[in-house]
């Protein structure tokens, strides 16, 4: 598999805004867009809590491309909560200064695969309509400090 990476924080603001704007072609909210979103939310928008607010952004948006947020399919509290925790340390590994694609890069390569999140639930746990619906624990191992 090519490792994907993003070369300009552009891009990221394109992504993260267009979630927000419910302008983003579906076919763009990709994995690694995802992540785009969640670290220009946190390094660009200070008005906005990424633990608080990407949940509804994320809702929203599904709602406004044709998705349906359910107990099976749509938005995932656990896998975007877990996700967002990878953000922080990113940052601060980053460095003072360090501009969100290189953070966000930083992230693609250790959790640029969305079975990462494999490593620390069981597929019965994290596919489950709790942890789609709430935050649920990892039953495997700890979420990397």
């Amino acid at each position: 598999m090519t490792e994907f990476r993003f070369s300009r924080d552009a891009e990221l603001s394109a992504l993260a805004e267009g979630m927000i704007a419910r302008t983003l072609p579906k076919d763009r909210w990709t994995h690694p867009a995802h992540f785009a979103a969640a670290v220009w939310i946190v390094m660009r928008r200070p008005e906005l809590v990424a633990e608080r607010d990407m949940p509804c952004l994320i809702r929203a948006y599904n709602a406004s491309v044709g998705g349906v947020n359910s107990d099976t399919e749509g938005y995932h509290e656990t896998i975007t909560q877990a996700s967002l925790c990878m953000v922080p340390a990113a940052v601060a590994e980053a460095g003072e200064g360090a501009a969100p694609v290189v953070v966000c890069n930083r992230l693609l390569e250790r959790f640029g695969r969305s079975d990462w999140l494999l490593r620390h639930w069981t597929r019965e746990v994290l596919f489950s309509v709790k942890a789609r619906r709430d935050w649920v624990e990892p039953d495997l191992a700890p979420l990397p400090a």
